[in-house]
């Protein structure tokens, strides 16, 4: 089937009850998550991880698509109402959203933020219908060879991007990649790192690891440093509706937004925060107000929101086509396709066109009704705030350990939960980048799946991982992202260095 047959088959199959329930939990759920302060999507998606397991496989995954889609919408709805990002991606939208809402526009800006997530939302669901099907036919041309650029090549651009530092970056992928070692070897069958635990054969379940990551570690940071009270703005349903001239300067960043989110969505990395703060700085460059960003211009808020919701759908394309997850979230997602008898990848189009279809097709529905359920209960989600942290917490403590159990009903995955928890404290104090670990951990055997391929289709040569002109095209661009930026900042330092000379001798003279 072509494109636009596929579309309407999924929402043939996406508007059945049973279809519809799952969008609308996981939409009204990640809402609800997004909301919440520190938690996000990856947090969110790990806590409704457990409970996709007993679903049938269509509505599983689209619950987690609707987890992921309602955390955008409730991370930016406290950022402009109390100018406290719920996830990492709504904080450009806390620079003019909250100036928005202390000059008495915050209906406006919410507004504003949802009709853009809706708009890009639409726009890059016509995009990864048109490019998924021709993405899924060039990946008929790859081999071991191929994958193993891609996925080794995007593991390493993904832990350079998503880190501050080389070393925030590289070091927490190298842990996901070892914990991905453990258990039996799929070609061998031999067991590694067990210790002579059978719970362990099977390796780490990646539920209790990412809860732990995220959400124990969360809870831990907040019992260390409670939040301070923060004074809630109230929005009136009456109050929402911006004026003619707001409308007029929102559209053009809408566009720009919804493709630039869409077009980062298709690369390794935190791409829903990497193009908000990419479509901010577009409208500072291309904006005729430019002057006004950062003191409540509707183009700051108009720009970011699109952006991020249209890498979050972008993000469905390599995932689906490919079968590789360039998110913490759709890693979350490969997961629960793996336990569900699902491979991603260039034959899902054909093999399991409804799971590939109803999913494209969930995320514009999901769309539709977060629309729907965000500006009139704005004042219900705010209202989740005021729970006290003395039953949120071990309300989320609680559902962590349930989930963690459930998967396998080990009690070593509710250890794993806890040290895990540790660790993602120890390495967010340290500012290291949790993503990369997470995704580490999903693609590390896949690493190895194709390495180990490779190396038997070519009796052991090396030279055939790079005997193809893709291979040597993927690889070419990961180590310019990996070295293009320490090379520019030794480049800079000398420039400075002999301008700064050529001054002293100026002086001097």
């Amino acid at each position: 089937m072509n494109p636009i047959e596929g579309l309407l088959y999924g929402l043939e199959l996406v508007f059945t009850p049973e279809l519809l329930l799952a969008a609308f939990v996981g939409a009204a759920a990640g809402t609800a998550i997004g909301v919440l302060p520190g938690l996000g999507p990856v947090a969110g998606a790990a806590l409704i991880l457990p409970l996709t397991f007993t679903l049938p496989p269509a509505a599983g995954l689209i619950m987690i698509a609707g987890v992921y889609a309602g955390s955008m919408y409730g991370g930016s709805t406290t950022s402009v109402l109390m100018n406290m990002p719920g996830e990492a991606a709504s904080v450009v939208t806390a620079i003019d959203g909250y100036e928005m809402t202390r000059k008495g526009r915050a209906g406006p800006a919410l507004s504003i933020m949802a009709v853009g997530s809706f708009i890009a939302g639409t726009i890059a669901i016509i995009l990864v219908t048109l490019m998924s099907p021709i993405v899924a036919e060039v990946a008929f041309l790859f081999g071991p060879a191929e994958y193993l650029a891609l996925t080794g090549g995007g593991l390493l651009v993904l832990a350079r991007v998503a880190g501050g530092s080389t070393a925030s970056g590289y070091f927490p992928m190298v842990l996901g990649v070892l914990l991905g070692t453990v258990g039996i070897e799929q070609v061998t069958g031999v067991f590694r790192y067990t210790f002579g635990l059978q719970e362990l054969a099977l390796g780490f379940s990646l539920v209790p690891v990412a809860v732990g990551l995220y959400g124990i570690a969360e809870i831990f940071l907040i019992m260390e440093d409670p939040e301070r009270a923060t004074r809630i703005k109230s929005v009136k349903l009456r109050e929402l509706l911006p004026s003619r001239e707001e409308w007029r300067r929102a559209w053009a960043p809408w566009g720009r937004g919804s493709l630039i989110g869409f077009f980062f969505g298709l690369l390794p990395g935190p791409s829903a925060t990497l193009s908000s703060f990419a479509a901010y700085r577009t409208e500072q460059a291309v904006s005729k107000n430019r002057d006004r960003l950062g003191k409540g211009a509707v183009e700051g808020v108009a720009g970011p929101e699109a952006a991020n919701n249209g890498a979050a759908v972008g993000s469905l394309v390599p995932l689906l086509s490919l079968g590789l997850p360039f998110s913490a979230t759709f890693a979350l997602m490969l997961a629960a396709m793996v336990v569900q008898g699902i491979q991603p990848g260039p034959l899902l189009i054909e093999q399991r066109p409804d799971i590939f279809w109803s999913l494209i097709a969930s995320m514009y529905v999901a769309n539709v009704m977060l629309l729907i359920l965000n500006l009139p209960l704005v004042g219900v989600w705010v209202s989740v705030l005021r729970i006290p942290k003395s039953l949120l917490m071990p309300g989320i403590m609680v559902i962590a350990v349930i989930g963690a159990y459930s998967t396998r009903f080990s009690p070593l995955d509710v250890w794993v939960l806890v040290i895990m928890g540790a660790l993602g404290y120890l390495l967010r104090k340290l500012d290291f980048a949790l993503a990369s670990m997470i995704v580490g951990l999903v693609l590390g055997p896949f690493i190895e799946k194709h390495l180990r391929e490779g190396l038997f289709l070519s009796r052991g040569d090396f030279s055939y991982f790079l005997d193809s002109g893709i291979s040597i095209g993927i690889w070419s661009v990961a180590v310019l992202v990996m070295l293009g930026g320490p090379i520019w900042k030794l480049v800079r330092r000398r420039i400075v260095g002999e301008e700064s000379d050529k001054v002293k001798l100026e002086v001097e003279d």
